[in-house]
């Protein structure tokens, strides 16, 4: 069964731009918490993420007490 990325429910937060939240639902991430499971370098490794995506999205992480692994 495929599973269609833009049909998947997420939570990611909109300020971080489409290229990122293309990117991480194309690597198979669709809700913050997911993203305490990978280091900062990892997301920078995906094609579309920069650092200014990968600093709000730990903005946001730290709203909800929760950070990457380190």
């Amino acid at each position: 069964m495929n599973v269609d990325p833009s049909n998947q429910e997420s939570d990611l937060p909109s300020n971080i731009g489409q290229p990122a939240t293309r990117a991480l639902r194309a690597a198979g991430y669709f809700k913050l918490g997911q993203l305490t499971q990978i280091t900062q370098q990892e997301l920078l490794k995906l094609h579309g993420v920069g650092p200014k995506a990968v600093e709000r999205l730990g903005q946001a992480l730290v709203a909800q007490g929760k950070s990457f692994r380190d």
